[in-house]
């Protein structure tokens, strides 16, 4: 049988070969991207040998899944991908494990979710039944340090795991607001390098939301003794957590109860947690594999005519669910109580991607009445012929194991899975389909990359680029002048229908981009993944009266992102080509060296030996470069010291304050730290630095007037932003991550925090 080669874009391709394609030991790539979609289509196909198919229907089903991935209109999550067909084999994305109040509990999930890590998956996590800080431990009269401690202790062994070999674990912190330590919980990420490996969100129940109507208090209860132990006012709980959250984004909110309500097997228990980034709620041990359906490639023209191919829809849909099913019975459980839970359910997750380029191909604008009737159309549709298919599979293999006692059974509805969609992050996956992020609008419609010649690439959004060239509008400097905006929405060269449709997060109100979740939701068995976007200057009674807005609109969760409100990305994306205009002359370069320097040289006594510190001075006697040595040092420590010398010398040489340089060095703590003559106490080589250079200073200051440096301006100054969302830079390639579906992603290289 014949297969064609997949249709693939450059970016797409760099990021199977970064993330996707098999490596052999030497990590050379031994798999081509027709080779991979044919190793996930064989082995998930291979699951209907269970139900008694022929070889030849087993052939005809590998071609459809082969098909709808390489043509890109279906793609399941990175696990199924990655892992599909080898001895790993481990293809879901969500799981949630259970934190029950013992130490035994506590560390039992932690190796469980070590394991998950390690095979790609991320986890969710409830700390709501453990005990509240400062409470009395009975086994051993001590008092429990709380949630929070032990979120860290959890973050910190995500960590030390690199997740799968591709990226570190995700995790979703949730605790429910009326947990006695829910202050702490709230705030606990108020510092950006806090609990990194983390997302958190408070659980908010109905009780909670009334009170929060009404004005009052409501009650904090001991999860230990299920009795109330304080009163808070509800109001002012509310107002901290969208205080945080418009501080740097976090906590999200989840309607717990509103969760509770939808959970399909209410006696097989309390649905307490989501996954990473909230659209899918599972009961403890639970699993997800998702998919979504490229919207995009569901247009199609009638006399030139662009409208919604709703029999292709159709058609996607049905081999998803097929497709999507099929992975649970080849999927490699980490562990046999994981496998048992998710067998029980059976549930899946069909999303969608592409619907920023969907409502793009049919000239649509994303801030629209007219988007959110199609909105309802299309996935209203999604949900109605994935229950079809589901029917017709639970005729044909059985209904899930737990179906009796589901509420669906109390409805009739005869189904092979207890959940079938989901919206979740597309952030990879839509970039190897070439399409917009799930249900979020377009990031941005230029693109500037600068490559290693310091050549500059203008990288257009093809359907605004397929316009501009029609209408006969497109330029470079026009394209780059919507670059260094971020958004066409003022640039009267383009044509105002044009600017109508072409909207990108930021020209989308945040009350919009509630809307348009809500809208969604509505046909999603599980929940939504979507950032609503706040620009720079929004107020934090701005992000409240959306988190009501959600509330009231029947959302069952709500992450927000407020641009530039994260401390890490004024800090980090100064150092993004593609996130910035340099004003060149603002920048300082290092003052050249003169031929002949003068200088003093000092013996200090450090935990590795005597090490000898030259600083030589410029014409008007200030520090100018730092020269180190120590007597035996070689290798490791000497090259340590040399760029230690060289990055002082640099910023000296600079014009920057050496009283900054000082305190940044000063009390660096190595294992051997030593005293000189007089007690005073050297921690380190580098704070041995800052101690010499503190003392030449002081020597300055008496023998002459007030040291006169030139300070640079702070790094914010010296750069525009020019497109939103942008929350640092990519750990693995430096460019941009922004923020969109509750995640931080790069579009460059396919990095994921979730």
């Amino acid at each position: 049988m014949n297969y064609f080669e997949p249709e693939l874009t450059e970016n797409a391709l760099k990021v199977l070969e970064k993330r996707y394609l098999s490596k052999n030991e030497e990590g050379k790539i031994i798999e081509t991207p027709r080779e991979m979609f044919m190793r996930v289509a064989k082995h998930i196909a291979s699951a209907d040998r269970l139900y008694g198919k022929s070889e030849e229907d087993i052939e005809n089903l590998i071609k459809k899944f082969y098909e709808v991935m390489a043509k890109g209109e279906f793609m399941p999550n990175s696990p199924t991908l990655m892992n599909a067909g080898k001895d790993l084999g481990q293809l879901s994305a969500c799981f949630v494990l259970p934190i029950e109040d013992t130490m035994e509990s506590i560390f039992e999930t932690l190796k469980a979710t070590a394991l998950i890590h390690k095979s790609g998956g991320g986890t969710g996590f409830s700390f709501s039944h453990l005990r509240s800080k400062n409470s009395v431990v009975r086994s051993t009269g001590g008092v429990a340090s709380g949630p929070v401690s032990f979120m860290k202790v959890y973050d910190a062994a995500t960590q030390a795991i690199k997740q799968g070999g591709t990226r570190r674990g995700a995790n979703m912190g949730i605790l429910r607001v009326d947990h006695p330590d829910i202050l702490e919980f709230i705030t606990c990420k108020q510092e950006d390098k806090e609990i990194t490996n983390f997302n958190i969100s408070v659980a908010l129940t109905e009780d909670f939301m009334n009170k929060v109507e009404k004005n009052e208090d409501y009650v904090l209860i001991d999860p230990r003794t299920g009795k109330e132990v304080k009163r808070l006012p509800a109001r002012e709980v509310f107002d901290l957590i969208v205080k945080q959250a418009w501080k740097n984004g976090e906590p999200g909110i989840i309607f717990i109860d509103r969760m509770n309500k939808d959970n399909p097997t209410p006696a097989l228990g309390n649905i307490e947690s989501t996954n990473p980034c909230g659209e899918q709620p599972l009961l403890p041990y639970e699993s997800c594999n998702l998919g979504s359906i490229n919207l995009a490639k569901m247009v199609k023209f009638s006399n030139g005519i662009p409208e919604v191919d709703w029999d292709n829809l159709r058609t996607i849909t049905h081999v998803a669910v097929h497709f999507l099913d099929n992975v649970i019975d080849v999927n490699k459980f980490p562990l046999k109580e994981i496998e048992e839970k998710t067998k029980l359910t059976r549930k899946i997750g069909l999303g969608v991607m592409g619907w920023a380029d969907m409502l793009v191909e049919l000239g649509i604008p994303y801030n629209s009445e007219e988007a959110i009737v199609l909105a309802d159309k299309v996935m209203s549709f999604i949900l109605e012929e994935a229950e079809e298919k589901s029917r017709r599979m639970a005729e044909e293999r059985g209904v899930f194991p737990a179906f009796k006692e589901s509420i669906l059974a109390q409805e009739g509805k005869q189904l092979r899975n207890a959940t079938l969609t989901t919206i979740a992050p597309t952030g990879t996956i839509s970039i190897i389909a070439g399409a917009s992020s799930g249900i979020e609008p377009l990031f941005a419609l230029v693109y500037t990359r600068n490559v290693m010649d310091n050549t500059r690439l203008v990288e257009v959004n093809p359907y605004f680029e397929r316009v501009a060239r029609e209408r006969g509008f497109y330029s470079r400097e026009l394209m780059e002048k919507i670059a260094e905006k971020g958004s066409c929405q003022e640039i009267s060269e383009i044509p105002e229908d044009v600017r109508r449709i072409f909207v990108t997060a930021h020209d989308v109100s945040p009350e919009w981009h509630i809307r348009m979740q809500a809208v969604f939701q509505k046909y999603t068995h599980n929940a939504v993944s979507k950032t609503v976007n706040f620009p720079h200057q929004a107020t934090i009674e701005d992000v409240k009266k959306v988190y009501l807005l959600a509330y009231q609109l029947g959302c069952k969760g709500v992450t927000i992102y407020r641009d530039k409100s994260r401390e890490e990305q004024v800090l980090n994306i100064s150092s993004v080509k593609t996130e910035r205009q340099v004003k060149k002359e603002e920048r300082f370069a290092p003052r050249p060296r003169p031929e002949v320097m003068r200088g003093t040289t000092t013996k200090i006594n450090t935990g590795c030996g005597n090490l000898y510190i030259t600083i030589n001075e410029d014409e008007e006697g200030h520090p100018f470069e730092v020269f180190m040595q120590m007597g035996k040092a070689g290798g490791c420590a000497a090259s340590q010291l040399e760029a230690i010398g060289r990055l002082v010398s640099l910023a000296l040489r600079s014009g920057i304050d050496p009283v900054p340089i000082i305190e940044q060095l000063r009390g660096i703590r190595c294992p051997s730290p030593s005293w000189e003559n007089g007690g005073t106490r050297i921690f380190s080589c580098a704070d041995a630095i800052a101690r010499v250079l503190e003392r030449r200073l002081s020597q300055m200051k008496k023998s002459s007037s007030e040291i006169k440096v030139k300070i640079l301006p702070p790094l914010e100054e010296n750069y525009t932003f020019r497109n939103a969302n942008v929350v640092g830079v990519c750990p693995d390639c430096g460019e941009p991550l922004k923020h969109e579906e509750g995640c931080a992603k790069c579009e460059a290289c396919g990095y994921s925090k979730c």
